[in-house]
């Protein structure tokens, strides 16, 4: 497979996040294709314990996303 250089130097912080969230709905996409690797469940364990003892809050994804730009734009 060739390399693509996309110069990323140049993209905004704002632009960098665009593109990982474009290659992870693409990704996301052939889900069936891609497998989890085996510790992805012991830190979903961590994450679930976590929230249980009030250790951790959830949010919605785009409310999420909003406050990621908010605070690195």
């Amino acid at each position: 497979m060739e390399r693509v250089d996309l110069h990323l130097s140049k993209l905004t912080v704002a632009q960098k996040l665009d593109l990982m969230e474009a290659i992870w709905d693409d990704l996301a996409r052939q889900d069936k294709t891609l497998e989890a690797p085996d510790w992805h469940e012991e830190v979903l364990k961590d994450r679930e314990k976590a929230l249980a003892v009030g250790n951790a809050t959830i949010s919605d994804w785009d409310e999420a996303k909003d406050r990621i730009k908010r605070n690195v734009s």
